[in-house]
């Protein structure tokens, strides 16, 4: 009864999955989750994604696919969110190996889908980034969704690809979306969000921290990013809908470009054509700009004043919420704080914590 969920852009999208397999199936077996080990900079310094040799502590499941159990560890400076999500929730976890280029992605899913032949097999990503046709100007980070789409494209074998929380991600705008969403397949309800509810209280994800927010009911305008990004909470936030995947594939461009790759480099090449830029470069740049940044010391006092100007400038744009993530940049902080910093913020002030966002209060 073993089911497969492909995470098309690692990160959240791993976590989503394990959210998605609990509400569609409930208590059966929890199904193996395909992902990237590809974190923000606040958790992985190293820009891009990471491959089996950057752990120590893999198992083997295939010839090309590694499992990634909770005694897993990366190797420094390297670092990794899937041995703790691999700790703290039920479901298998293997790894998605970029290295190889699209062709390699297609042979670890189809020696995966040999080994379990599982019931179903979904492709998920929230947001819906995975629909870009690649010249979209908000468009952020298409590589990731884009090579998994590409490697589902070319495997014999029946895949669903689902978007959840459409827009939620900041790159295509909902309205940009509804002509390819297809048929609703859930919402979302606070008891979905319930067996993840833990790992978000830690897990940097944006876009699913939203969507576990708006299954709960949240609703308004969510800031994000470095760039203050603002993303409407509404009650199409927190849905499911099936897209058909062929569909996906005729409108990504870059997905089409990128099948017959067997380097990662290569696909950086033709996003960097297609697109525009690749998103590791960005991720580059960054981690170059961030190593000559001195954080903020975490002072108490200091980071109460810093938060209650930066809530009052939200209210005038008509912000109500905002990530811890979001937080830890706006107050000159380093990703390491961040933990310390929402820590500090649920302690003194708990009245505005609307897990895992910050609602920003009404003026006094």
């Amino acid at each position: 009864m073993t089911r497969l969920i492909v995470a098309a852009g690692g990160g959240g999208d791993a976590v989503a999955a394990a959210m998605l397999d609990a509400a569609l199936y409930g208590d059966n077996e929890p199904a193996v989750i395909l992902t990237y080990a590809w974190d923000r900079l606040l958790i992985d310094p190293v820009p891009g994604p990471r491959g089996p040799a950057d752990f120590t502590g893999l198992e083997l499941l295939t010839p090309a696919v590694w499992k990634v159990p909770a005694e897993a560890r990366p190797i420094a400076p390297a670092g990794s969110t899937l041995p703790r999500l691999a700790a703290e929730l039920p479901h298998t976890f293997a790894l998605i190996d970029p290295g190889k280029g699209a062709e390699g992605v297609t042979r670890q899913l189809e020696e995966l889908v040999a080994y379990l032949q599982p019931t179903s097999i979904d492709l998920l990503d929230v947001g819906g980034d995975v629909l870009a046709r690649g010249d979209e100007p908000t468009l952020k980070s298409p590589l990731a969704d884009s090579l998994t789409l590409a490697a589902c494209g070319q495997v014999n074998a029946a895949i669903r690809l689902l978007v959840a929380g459409p827009g939620l991600d900041g790159e295509l705008p909902h309205e940009d979306l509804q002509d390819m969403l297809g048929p609703r397949v859930h919402t979302f309800t606070a008891e979905d969000a319930d067996p993840i509810s833990p790992v978000l209280e830690w897990h940097p994800s944006e876009a699913t921290g939203m969507l576990a927010a708006t299954a709960r009911g949240v609703r308004g305008t969510c800031e994000i990013r470095d760039a203050g990004l603002p993303i409407p909470l509404t009650d199409e936030s927190p849905t499911v809908h099936e897209v058909d995947l062929d569909q996906a594939l005729s409108r990504n461009k870059l997905a089409r470009a990128i099948m017959s790759t067997t380097t990662l480099s290569q696909v950086e090449a033709l996003s960097r054509e297609i697109c525009g830029f690749s998103e590791i470069d960005y991720e580059r740049n960054k981690a170059l700009w961030l190593k000559d940044q001195r954080p903020a010391k975490l002072d108490a006092e200091s980071v109460l004043i810093q938060l209650a100007q930066f809530e009052a400038e939200a209210r005038s744009r008509g912000v109500t919420h905002t990530t811890f993530r979001h937080l830890t940049e706006v107050l000159n902080l380093d990703g390491s704080q961040r933990d310390e910093l929402r820590r500090l913020l649920i302690n003194k002030r708990p009245e505005p914590y609307a897990a895992p966002l910050w609602r920003i209060p009404a003026a006094a």
